[in-house]
């Protein structure tokens, strides 16, 4: 196997883990006998955290000799994490194996994008293609786990992600390229913090990652919402399971076919991340005024803008803006601020946003898109894209 397709069997088991957990997670606490209140806190508090677990992550895997190994030993964590949460009994108990389980997991995501892209930049193929193929077995595993719930016990859900994660540290530790975290002399822990404290106080490293995460955030209402708002529109669930599917396959013919393209034809990030951020203005306005289903088609194929173009972006920027030997820590604080942080806010605050406003709490969603714009357009102005 060449590392491309090494690569993209370690996305397959990345996002094939997610592709259970984030749609299911709530399913199989609720039978844990967890309240509403319970899997709120339950699923928010990792991606909160993060803003003090992703940047410890990142410091500590830039210790590693080889890139591989951290990925190896999170696998591990995640996947006695969440066995842990499966094996045990009581709120506290589940719930805190759970964030384990979960940080880990959430870990692996930016140090998987940072040793593709110095694996992408050696041997000359497509980060997104790659990464393309996380978002197929995302679909498949979202699908082919509502078919096992239809026959077997729920419990399926945790030994599914458990396993995930066993099977990506024995990727980790077996078949992933060996591939150095530098090429000269490994850095001091001490170093390592100063390096991040530098990009946390770069103004425009700051705004980019702000962003890019305000744009990605703005999927936090309709992660938590769009099923019920759809269900209380008279849609069934198997429309519902296909407009869902309909975003995927959008985002990953955008990895795999629109993405190379746009690099050959030398077309900048920046302006792929305005087009993301003006599809999150539309996309979030039309659904807060319950669009018939002819127009719900189209809509989602905006997927590919707000999620995909997005997300390909902020890769592609912070790489530019991160110093040389930085980028594992670049990558993770941009991960951190996008899918920690500001989506953790935004799915918090989604439920109340539901309960007050409804399906018009996706103009919430609207104007943290065009805030996203606004940095964005400020970014550019600096000079430094």
């Amino acid at each position: 196997m060449n590392p491309s397709h090494r690569m993209a069997l370690q996305y397959v088991l990345l996002f094939g883990a997610n592709g259970v957990s984030l749609p299911f997670a709530g399913l199989w606490l609720s039978a844990q006998g967890f309240t509403g209140a319970q899997i709120g806190l339950s699923l928010a508090a990792p991606m909160l955290a993060r803003i003090v677990t992703g940047p410890l992550i990142a410091v500590w895997a830039d210790g590693f000799r080889r890139r591989r190994s951290p990925l190896a030993i999170l696998g591990v964590v995640a996947a006695l994490g969440y066995a842990g949460a499966g094996v045990t009994e009581g709120i506290i108990v589940q719930g805190l194996f759970w964030f384990v389980g979960a940080t880990a997991m959430a870990g692996l995501i930016p140090l998987t994008d940072v040793l593709t892209l110095a694996l992408a930049r050696r041997h000359s193929f497509d980060f997104a293609v790659s990464r393309g193929w996380g978002s197929a077995a995302f679909v498949a595993a979202n699908v082919l786990m509502g078919v096992v719930l239809t026959r077997a016990s729920i419990d399926w859900i945790i030994v599914w992600i458990a396993l995930a994660g066993a099977l990506m540290a024995l990727a980790g530790a077996t078949l992933l390229p060996s591939e150095p975290v530098t090429d000269g002399p490994r850095t001091a822990g001490r170093e390592r913090l100063a390096g991040l404290t530098r990009l946390m106080v770069n103004p425009a490293f700051m705004t980019a990652i702000v962003a890019i995460g305000l744009v990605q955030a703005t999927h936090g209402f309709y992660y938590g919402f769009s099923a019920i708002a759809w269900a209380a529109q008279g849609l069934d669930a198997t429309t519902t399971g296909l407009l869902w599917a309909t975003s995927v396959v959008v985002e990953i013919a955008f990895m795999w076919w629109i993405e190379p393209w746009r690099r050959r034809r030398g077309i900048g990030p920046w302006l792929i991340l305005m087009l993301g951020g003006i599809a999150a203005v539309v996309r979030w306005t039309a659904l807060a005024f319950l669009p018939p289903l002819w127009l719900l088609w189209p809509l989602q194929g905006l997927h590919a803008l707000t999620f995909a173009a997005t997300y390909l972006a902020g890769v592609e920027i912070i790489e530019r803006l991160a110093p040389p030997g930085e980028h594992t820590a670049a990558q993770t604080l941009s991960s951190v601020m996008a899918s920690g942080v500001l989506i953790g806010l935004a799915t918090l605050a989604a439920g109340p946003l539901y309960d007050v406003m409804g399906v018009r709490g996706y103009l919430a969603m609207t104007v943290m898109a065009l805030a996203g714009l606004g940095l964005a357009v400020r970014l550019r102005r600096t000079g430094v894209l």
